[in-house]
């Protein structure tokens, strides 16, 4: 696998989302894509029960899995403090969440998804997806992977110009925030900058990714206090030039 970023797409007002997924498909067949099928990347939460009584934060558990690795799933673990261990299993982990009723309670409530078609264009894979929440639609969640490199540093400007060509959009020149400069912590104990998008890509940060546009949409929905029908997706910012959105 090589690089993979994900970029929401905004909603024109008036406009549905399987409108807007359909004229996308239209647009990357006639720049030469070929319809490759169809993915699945969906994220179910635990909490930890019963919560901490001391108001701090309780633990949870994000398990997730990607039609791309079908016989994995993925798990990050979350202190509610901002520290994160992530994990990789095999598919008995889900039996083993659903066995630890004492420990871990689901949020059914907040269960998501992305789906939608894969596409292959030279060497690009890039995904369409409906986000939905309890079957409600939230947004629409473009997954491109560039195969010919593993160091975002390396091909961003690429990966960029591919998504501005057929979105229409404006993608602003910074890195998406999932690669931004963090800060670590060294084996020494002392903190340091840390560039992630000089690190060798890995399929968890694909999982990563997802897990963070996926709690946006949730807080977005937490903030409309309710489910609803109609898109619930965060705030993106369109540009006034977004282009060939009537033609095929």
């Amino acid at each position: 696998m090589g690089v993979t970023v994900l970029q929401p797409y905004p909603l024109p007002e008036g406009k549905s989302g399987a409108h807007i997924i359909d004229q996308l498909s239209k647009r990357l067949l006639s720049l030469g894509a070929t319809h490759a099928g169809q993915f699945l990347v969906d994220c179910e939460t635990y909490i930890s029960t019963p919560q901490p009584h001391n108001g701090s934060p309780g633990r949870a558990v994000h398990v997730l899995h990607n039609s791309e690795h079908p016989a994995s799933t993925f798990s990050i673990i979350d202190n509610g403090t901002g520290k994160q261990v992530a994990l990789v299993a095999d598919n008995s982990f889900d039996l083993l969440m659903s066995k630890m009723t004492n420990t871990f309670t689901s949020k059914k409530q907040t269960k998501i998804e992305s789906r939608g078609a894969r596409f292959e264009y030279g060497d690009f894979v890039i995904k369409l997806g409906s986000v939905t929440m309890m079957e409600h639609f939230k947004g629409i969640l473009i997954e491109i992977e560039y195969k010919a490199c593993v160091i975002l540093a390396y091909c961003w400007e690429m990966i960029r110009e591919v998504l501005q060509g057929f979105l229409g959009i404006a993608v602003g020149k910074d890195f998406p925030s999932y690669f931004a400069m963090q800060t670590i912590m060294t084996a020494m104990g002392q903190q340091q900058l840390h560039a992630k998008h000089n690190d060798i890509f890995e399929p968890m940060d694909t999982v990563k990714q997802y897990l963070e546009q996926f709690t946006n949409y949730r807080k977005h929905v937490a903030l409309l206090g309710g489910m609803g029908s109609g898109p619930g997706g965060p705030p993106v910012h369109m540009s006034p030039s977004v282009v060939g959105m009537g033609r095929p």
